[in-house]
């Protein structure tokens, strides 16, 4: 009997962070604005870890089509109510010059768990993320396309790494966020798993010692979501553009679609050790889109380019049967205007140029982000 095929449906989650009109810093989402948010979208929308936080998710779409206007309605309306409050909104993974020192987490049951759990490393949290679920209803087609997509998640943060400024100083890093997050337990590249029941005992394992109430607190790149029947990609640093935001989920959702393809064929994307895997994150996370990642069958590092091209004549196939060719090959815009961290650091060297004071400079890479945010909408 043929199996069905999954819907392989997508939802997006993304966090921004609040800045004032006039100073550009980060600034507290006061109540009146989450009110004023949440009367126009529910649950759509709720505070972050952080006061100058604010998370947004869409609907759970069947199409790029459908989640283009949700996640446009969703940016529309944040920064409508964030304007009528004198802030701006920003999709960077960092804001380029703030402090973590100087920013206060929310007063919620959750998030002051997680302060008092992860003690000083949750003060440092000023990083944003974007996540993308994927649809797949059978548990054990979850865990086999979790273990094969992680290869690819490199060439994911690559392409969104959106985070190169922390403090006022420009790290050398694309995505300094993943410096901050690997900082917590449960993080980094899953683990590979035989099967659902192996990952099943293994998180209940932890669960019944008391050390995490569910497998919400398992943070790693690519996850089974722990409420929802999907997996969910969490390796990207949150895009100051939408059209980035979808080309990366069209990325995720073709990638699930091939990837449950090749098994219905008794074919499979070769299995790496994370020890390997772990090289081209470290390398995505440095380096972006410029230095090229590790073809481990080539035994060579090979430029983005190349893997760019080679991604998307991969995915076509079911990229096509899902309606999202165009963004996927979207990602083709990203190599030729650069990923995020090189637009801010171009507005950044234009500005000095120019003669701007650096701190100046910096409130530059913020306006950039704000013009950014609603370039697509």
């Amino acid at each position: 009997m043929a199996r069905e095929i999954p819907d392989f449906t997508i939802g997006i989650e993304e966090e921004y962070l609040l800045v004032d009109q006039e100073t550009l810093e980060l600034a507290v989402a006061p109540n009146s604005l989450m009110d004023a948010c949440k009367a126009d979208l529910d649950e759509r929308v709720s505070p972050e870890f952080l006061q100058c936080q604010i998370e947004i998710g869409t609907h759970v779409c069947r199409a790029t089509a459908e989640a283009r206007e949700d996640l446009g309605h969703l940016r529309r309306t944040v920064s409508k109510h964030a304007r009528a409050h004198g802030l701006e909104v920003i999709a960077a993974s960092c804001h380029p010059f703030a402090d973590w020192k100087d920013q206060h987490h929310t007063d919620k049951e959750r998030y002051n768990d997680l302060r008092r759990d992860l003690g000083g490393v949750a003060r440092r949290l000023l990083i944003c993320g974007m996540h993308v679920h994927v649809g797949i209803p059978d548990e054990e087609d979850r865990i086999d396309i979790v273990n094969q997509l992680s290869y690819f998640l490199p060439h994911l943060l690559a392409l969104s790494a959106s985070s190169p400024y922390w403090q006022g100083e420009d790290t050398g890093l694309d995505s300094y966020r993943l410096t901050i997050f690997d900082n917590l337990p449960r993080t980094g590249l899953p683990p590979q798993f035989s099967s659902w029941a192996e990952y099943a005992r293994s998180v209940q394992a932890v669960v019944d010692l008391g050390l995490i109430e569910d497998a919400s607190k398992i943070w790693w790149d690519l996850r089974p979501s722990a409420r929802f029947p999907t997996i969910e990609a969490r390796i990207c640093d949150v895009s100051p553009r939408m059209e980035t935001t979808l080309t990366l989920a069209a990325l995720v959702q073709s990638l699930a679609r091939c990837l449950w393809r090749l098994k219905k064929r008794n074919q499979r994307w070769r299995l790496y050790a994370n020890f390997l895997i772990a090289e081209n994150r470290w390398r995505a996370q440095r380096y972006g889109v410029r230095g090229g990642l590790i073809d481990f069958g080539r035994h060579e590092v090979v430029p983005m380019e190349v893997l760019v091209e080679e991604l998307i004549e991969l995915v076509a196939e079911d990229a096509e049967a899902l309606g999202c060719l165009a963004e996927v090959e979207g990602a083709r815009t990203i190599l030729l205007n650069g990923n995020a961290a090189d637009r801010q650091r171009r507005v950044y060297r234009d500005a000095v140029e120019s003669e701007l004071p650096v701190n100046e400079a910096l409130r530059e890479v913020v306006r950039h982000l704000i013009a950014e945010f609603h370039a697509d909408l």
